[in-house]
């Protein structure tokens, strides 16, 4: 879903995308950053309660984060980003 919303809306070409690639290397500046939030807010069901951590560099640390923000959900509300938020 990361990589989907990432080439979708960021225009990312997928084969730039790997867990280590910057979001910076993949044009996405500070701005673009607060704005993927929302998109993972909707596209995962999440909710960020306040700013998103300034150590979102690349596109693993975003899986990370996802990864947590599902895992504080209760049980059986959604799937783990894992294998669907990573790079295919």
């Amino acid at each position: 879903m990361l990589t989907a919303i990432l080439h979708r809306d960021y225009g990312v070409a997928r084969d730039a995308l790997s867990p280590d690639a910057t979001l910076v290397t993949l044009g996405l500046d500070s701005l673009s950053v607060l704005e993927l939030m929302f998109k993972i807010e909707d596209g995962f069901g999440v909710k960020i309660n306040d700013n998103p951590p300034n150590d979102l560099r690349t596109v693993s640390d975003v899986v990370n984060y996802i990864d947590a923000l599902l895992a504080r959900k209760p049980a059986g509300s959604a799937d783990r980003a894992i294998g669907i938020a990573s790079i295919p």
